[in-house]
């Protein structure tokens, strides 16, 4: 036997709820995954990219075209042109990259303030890190005001000589909250003159609805000189079984990255990354999507607007969350469990993305969908639910 480093972790509650669906016959509105394939032309590319040789372990930090196409897209959305032979790291999936960064940034003993809901990759990182966790609450939604918002004075009281990482995530998974200017300009007057770095999650940078444009880190000199800015093809392309990522961050910081990514990973799948950087090209495959999230994500708002559940704004993201209160008095987890087993609509507790998910402050009476699915999976999932 060994002594447990994550002696309190056990299967990820996206797996306990997708195996709950898949055993019953429930429609898996939890986990966060298309139940759609990808463009074929982008698999025809992978496939071409096999046949042309491209099989054995590519350069460790990602091949260069699929780097140089990273830089031009940022550089054109953001206004920041990252060097792409030292400042962007190819990685196996959103999720290295931001385990990667926690473990070559934070040193035993140091803080990590963590925004609540988050992840559940976050603290376990910290925690493999020797870091200690700081969770700071988003300000839940009330009828007066139905988004989950930051609280940046509670950040900035959480800030301490010890906190050597901020980790953000927006569009914020699981809320579906972004970012605003003024929320950057907050964030700049906080970190200012401090030693904290940034992580910054934009995994559904390209999943921003009504109009709105992403706010990214990178569009902030000041905020970008501290940051690891992390995105996702899989989020992008509905190839999330690829596992395929980046980082774009400082060069000094990239450095320290790239010790870390070598021998976690080493490098990520060739003829992917050649697919990918060709596939890149056309810009157009990001910037529909989120007309193509939009339409999917009022559907199911339409949906459950016939249900007794009471649905949340989703400015972001391919996530809806949605208030049960009318039907049921049970814990978050509790619900979404007798949800899946009673009615075949397998759903997230938004508790599950708090330290402590059984307290009080953790369960709002609020379940988290995901729309990323074929509209016939939205329709019968709604039917479904309609009898709730």
């Amino acid at each position: 036997m060994i002594e447990s480093k994550l002696p309190d972790v056990g299967t990820t509650i996206f797996t306990v709820m997708s195996k709950l669906a898949a055993d019953t016959g429930a429609i898996n509105l939890g986990q966060g995954f298309p139940d759609f394939n990808a463009d074929p032309a982008l698999l025809d590319l992978v496939s071409q990219a096999m046949a042309q040789g491209h099989n054995q372990y590519p350069y460790m930090p990602g091949i260069a075209p699929l780097r140089a196409a990273i830089s031009d897209k940022v550089a054109s959305l953001y206004g920041r042109r990252y060097d792409a032979d030292s400042e962007i790291t190819v990685t196996s999936g959103a999720t290295e990259a931001l385990m990667a960064t926690v473990l070559c940034a934070v040193q035993a003993g140091d803080e990590v303030v963590v925004i609540e809901p988050c992840y559940d990759s976050y603290l376990p990182s910290i925690r493999l890190a020797g870091g200690v966790a700081v969770p700071v609450p988003l300000r839940a939604p009330t009828q007066a005001d139905p988004y989950y918002r930051v609280d940046w004075q509670k950040v900035r009281d959480a800030i301490t000589p010890r906190t050597r990482l901020l980790m953000l995530n927006f569009p914020h998974n699981p809320t579906g909250a972004v970012l605003t200017q003024a929320d950057l300009d907050t964030l700049e007057d906080i970190v200012r003159d401090t030693r904290v770095l940034l992580s910054s999650d934009e995994v559904y940078e390209h999943i921003v609805f009504d109009g709105q444009p992403h706010v990214s880190l990178a569009s902030r000199p000041a905020l970008a000189e501290r940051a690891f800015v992390i995105s996702s093809f899989g989020k992008t392309y509905h190839t999330t079984g690829w596992k395929i990522g980046y980082c774009c961050a400082p060069k000094a910081l990239s450095a320290e990255l790239r010790k870390v990514h070598q021998f976690m990973v080493f490098t990520v799948a060739s003829p992917m990354q050649h697919a990918l950087a060709t596939y890149m090209q056309d810009a157009s495959h990001a910037a529909n999507l989120p007309a193509f999230y939009q339409a999917k994500r009022d559907r199911l708002a339409r949906g459950l607007a016939a249900t007794k559940f009471k649905a949340l704004p989703c400015p972001g993201t391919f996530f809806m969350l949605a208030d049960y209160g009318a039907i049921s008095d049970l814990p978050e987890a509790e619900f979404s469990r007798w949800l899946t087993l009673e009615h075949g609509v397998a759903v997230i507790p938004v508790s599950a993305f708090y330290r402590q998910p059984a307290a009080p402050a953790s369960n709002h009476q609020i379940v988290r969908f995901c729309f990323a699915k074929q509209d016939a999976t939205l329709d019968e999932a709604i039917r479904r639910l309609q009898s709730v």
